[in-house]
Protein backbone atom coordinates (compact mmCIF):
# COMPACT_ATOMS: atom_id res chain seq x y z
CA UNK A 1 0.00 0.00 0.00
CA UNK A 2 2.75 2.32 0.87
CA UNK A 3 4.61 1.42 -2.30
CA UNK A 4 1.50 2.11 -4.36
CA UNK A 5 1.13 5.54 -2.82
CA UNK A 6 4.79 6.30 -3.53
CA UNK A 7 4.29 5.19 -7.07
CA UNK A 8 1.24 7.48 -7.48
CA UNK A 9 3.14 10.35 -5.93
CA UNK A 10 6.00 9.81 -8.35
CA UNK A 11 3.56 9.70 -11.26
CA UNK A 12 1.87 12.86 -10.05
CA UNK A 13 5.23 14.52 -9.63
CA UNK A 14 6.24 13.52 -13.14
CA UNK A 15 2.93 14.72 -14.60
CA UNK A 16 3.39 18.01 -12.76
CA UNK A 17 6.86 18.45 -14.16
CA UNK A 18 5.61 17.62 -17.64
CA UNK A 19 2.85 20.18 -17.31
CA UNK A 20 5.36 22.79 -16.15
CA UNK A 21 7.68 21.93 -19.03
CA UNK A 22 4.79 22.14 -21.48
CA UNK A 23 3.69 25.47 -20.03
CA UNK A 24 7.24 26.76 -20.24
CA UNK A 25 7.46 25.58 -23.86
CA UNK A 26 4.13 27.28 -24.61
CA UNK A 27 5.35 30.49 -22.97
CA UNK A 28 8.54 30.28 -24.98
CA UNK A 29 6.56 29.80 -28.21
CA UNK A 30 4.29 32.70 -27.29
CA UNK A 31 7.29 34.87 -26.50
CA UNK A 32 8.89 33.85 -29.77
CA UNK A 33 5.68 34.66 -31.62
CA UNK A 34 5.43 38.03 -29.86
CA UNK A 35 9.06 38.76 -30.66
CA UNK A 36 8.48 37.76 -34.27
CA UNK A 37 5.36 39.92 -34.46
CA UNK A 38 7.28 42.82 -32.86
CA UNK A 39 10.13 42.38 -35.31
CA UNK A 40 7.64 42.30 -38.17
CA UNK A 41 5.98 45.45 -36.87
CA UNK A 42 9.39 47.09 -36.55
CA UNK A 43 10.22 46.06 -40.09
CA UNK A 44 6.91 47.45 -41.31
CA UNK A 45 7.51 50.68 -39.38
CA UNK A 46 11.03 50.90 -40.78
CA UNK A 47 9.74 50.24 -44.27
CA UNK A 48 7.00 52.85 -43.79
CA UNK A 49 9.55 55.32 -42.43
CA UNK A 50 11.89 54.63 -45.33
CA UNK A 51 9.00 55.06 -47.77
CA UNK A 52 8.02 58.34 -46.12
CA UNK A 53 11.65 59.41 -46.21
CA UNK A 54 11.87 58.52 -49.89
CA UNK A 55 8.64 60.39 -50.60
CA UNK A 56 9.92 63.41 -48.66
CA UNK A 57 13.22 63.30 -50.54
CA UNK A 58 11.43 62.97 -53.85
CA UNK A 59 9.09 65.86 -52.97
CA UNK A 60 12.04 67.98 -51.90
CA UNK A 61 13.78 67.17 -55.17
CA UNK A 62 10.65 68.09 -57.13
CA UNK A 63 10.30 71.35 -55.18
CA UNK A 64 13.94 72.16 -55.82
CA UNK A 65 13.53 71.35 -59.50
CA UNK A 66 10.40 73.52 -59.69
CA UNK A 67 12.21 76.37 -57.94
CA UNK A 68 15.13 76.01 -60.34
CA UNK A 69 12.82 76.11 -63.39
CA UNK A 70 10.88 79.06 -61.94
CA UNK A 71 14.13 80.89 -61.17
CA UNK A 72 15.35 80.38 -64.74
CA UNK A 73 12.04 81.63 -66.13
CA UNK A 74 12.16 84.66 -63.83
CA UNK A 75 15.73 85.47 -64.86
CA UNK A 76 14.79 85.19 -68.54
CA UNK A 77 11.74 87.40 -68.01
CA UNK A 78 13.87 89.99 -66.20
CA UNK A 79 16.34 89.98 -69.09
CA UNK A 80 13.51 90.49 -71.58
CA UNK A 81 12.08 93.36 -69.51
CA UNK A 82 15.51 95.00 -69.28
CA UNK A 83 16.06 94.57 -73.02
CA UNK A 84 12.66 96.07 -73.86
CA UNK A 85 13.22 98.94 -71.42
CA UNK A 86 16.61 99.70 -72.97
CA UNK A 87 15.10 99.57 -76.47
CA UNK A 88 12.32 101.94 -75.40
CA UNK A 89 14.84 104.39 -73.92
CA UNK A 90 16.91 104.37 -77.11
CA UNK A 91 13.80 104.91 -79.25
CA UNK A 92 12.69 107.78 -77.01
CA UNK A 93 16.17 109.35 -77.26
CA UNK A 94 16.14 108.95 -81.04
CA UNK A 95 12.67 110.48 -81.23
CA UNK A 96 13.76 113.40 -79.04
CA UNK A 97 16.79 113.99 -81.28
CA UNK A 98 14.56 113.75 -84.34
CA UNK A 99 12.11 116.26 -82.85
CA UNK A 100 14.90 118.71 -82.00
CA UNK A 101 16.45 118.31 -85.45
CA UNK A 102 13.07 118.80 -87.11
CA UNK A 103 12.32 121.89 -85.02
CA UNK A 104 15.72 123.32 -85.92
CA UNK A 105 15.18 122.61 -89.62
CA UNK A 106 11.72 124.18 -89.47
CA UNK A 107 13.17 127.25 -87.76
CA UNK A 108 15.91 127.49 -90.36
CA UNK A 109 13.40 127.12 -93.19
CA UNK A 110 11.21 129.79 -91.62
CA UNK A 111 14.19 132.12 -91.23
CA UNK A 112 15.23 131.49 -94.83
CA UNK A 113 11.72 132.27 -96.04
CA UNK A 114 11.52 135.39 -93.88
CA UNK A 115 14.96 136.54 -95.07
CA UNK A 116 13.86 136.16 -98.68
CA UNK A 117 10.75 138.28 -98.09
CA UNK A 118 12.76 140.95 -96.22
CA UNK A 119 15.33 141.14 -99.03
CA UNK A 120 12.51 141.90 -101.46
CA UNK A 121 11.09 144.58 -99.16
CA UNK A 122 14.38 146.44 -98.68
CA UNK A 123 14.30 148.15 -102.11
CA UNK A 124 10.80 149.42 -101.27
CA UNK A 125 12.14 150.85 -98.01
CA UNK A 126 15.02 152.45 -99.89
CA UNK A 127 12.54 154.06 -102.27
CA UNK A 128 10.50 155.42 -99.38
CA UNK A 129 13.62 156.91 -97.77
CA UNK A 130 14.81 158.48 -101.04
CA UNK A 131 11.34 159.85 -101.74
CA UNK A 132 11.02 161.40 -98.27
CA UNK A 133 14.52 162.87 -98.53
CA UNK A 134 13.62 164.46 -101.90
CA UNK A 135 10.54 166.29 -100.56
CA UNK A 136 11.24 170.05 -100.57
CA UNK A 137 11.36 171.72 -97.18
CA UNK A 138 8.27 173.86 -97.93
CA UNK A 139 6.22 170.76 -98.84
CA UNK A 140 7.08 168.55 -95.84
CA UNK A 141 3.95 169.68 -94.03
CA UNK A 142 1.69 168.72 -96.91
CA UNK A 143 -0.80 165.88 -96.61
CA UNK A 144 0.99 163.82 -99.25
CA UNK A 145 4.38 164.04 -97.52
CA UNK A 146 2.89 163.27 -94.10
CA UNK A 147 1.00 160.28 -95.56
CA UNK A 148 4.19 158.91 -97.10
CA UNK A 149 6.04 159.36 -93.80
CA UNK A 150 3.30 157.54 -91.84
CA UNK A 151 3.36 154.61 -94.27
CA UNK A 152 7.15 154.42 -93.99
CA UNK A 153 7.05 154.49 -90.19
CA UNK A 154 4.33 151.82 -90.12
CA UNK A 155 6.40 149.59 -92.40
CA UNK A 156 9.51 150.01 -90.24
CA UNK A 157 7.50 149.26 -87.07
CA UNK A 158 6.17 146.06 -88.63
CA UNK A 159 9.67 144.95 -89.65
CA UNK A 160 11.01 145.75 -86.18
CA UNK A 161 8.34 143.58 -84.56
CA UNK A 162 9.33 140.78 -86.97
CA UNK A 163 12.97 141.00 -85.82
CA UNK A 164 14.41 143.28 -88.53
CA UNK A 165 16.74 146.03 -87.28
CA UNK A 166 18.99 148.51 -89.11
CA UNK A 167 22.75 148.05 -88.75
CA UNK A 168 24.45 150.91 -86.89
CA UNK A 169 27.09 152.66 -88.98
CA UNK A 170 28.17 156.29 -88.57
CA UNK A 171 30.73 156.77 -85.81
CA UNK A 172 31.13 152.98 -85.39
CA UNK A 173 34.26 151.01 -86.13
CA UNK A 174 34.24 149.22 -89.44
CA UNK A 175 33.22 145.55 -89.16
CA UNK A 176 33.53 143.45 -92.32
CA UNK A 177 30.86 141.09 -90.99
CA UNK A 178 28.34 143.95 -91.00
CA UNK A 179 29.68 146.62 -93.32
CA UNK A 180 30.76 146.84 -96.95
CA UNK A 181 33.39 149.56 -97.45
CA UNK A 182 33.11 151.13 -100.91
CA UNK A 183 35.12 154.30 -100.26
CA UNK A 184 37.95 155.61 -98.05
CA UNK A 185 38.38 159.23 -97.00
CA UNK A 186 40.93 161.18 -95.03
CA UNK A 187 39.34 162.68 -91.96
CA UNK A 188 41.52 163.69 -89.02
CA UNK A 189 38.49 164.14 -86.80
CA UNK A 190 37.77 160.42 -87.01
CA UNK A 191 39.90 157.52 -85.91
CA UNK A 192 41.29 154.84 -88.18
CA UNK A 193 38.72 152.42 -89.62
CA UNK A 194 35.84 154.51 -88.34
CA UNK A 195 32.78 154.83 -90.59
CA UNK A 196 32.49 158.38 -91.90
CA UNK A 197 29.26 158.04 -93.89
CA UNK A 198 26.52 155.52 -94.67
CA UNK A 199 25.74 155.20 -98.37
CA UNK A 200 23.13 152.44 -98.13
CA UNK A 201 21.47 151.16 -95.00
CA UNK A 202 22.04 147.55 -94.01
CA UNK A 203 19.68 145.32 -92.03
CA UNK A 204 19.77 142.37 -89.64
CA UNK A 205 17.12 139.71 -89.27
CA UNK A 206 17.60 138.52 -85.70
CA UNK A 207 21.36 137.73 -85.77
CA UNK A 208 21.61 137.20 -89.53
CA UNK A 209 22.81 139.89 -91.92
CA UNK A 210 20.16 140.37 -94.59
CA UNK A 211 22.10 143.14 -96.31
CA UNK A 212 25.46 144.67 -95.47
CA UNK A 213 25.68 148.42 -95.02
CA UNK A 214 27.49 150.28 -97.79
CA UNK A 215 29.76 152.74 -96.04
CA UNK A 216 32.59 155.26 -96.45
CA UNK A 217 35.48 154.52 -94.07
CA UNK A 218 37.88 157.16 -92.75
CA UNK A 219 41.67 156.92 -93.17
Amino acid sequence: MAEQEKTQEAVSQEEFEQEETQAADENTVEDSQEEAEGAEENREEDACGQENSDEASEKAGDDKKKKGVFGKKKDKRDEQIEELTDRLRRQMAEFDNFRKRTDKEKSQMYDMGATGVIEKLLPVIDSFERGLAAVPEEEKGSGFAEGMDKIYRQLMTMLGEAGVTPIETEGKEFDPNLHNAVMHVEDESLGENVIAEELQKGYLYKDTVVRHSMVKVAN
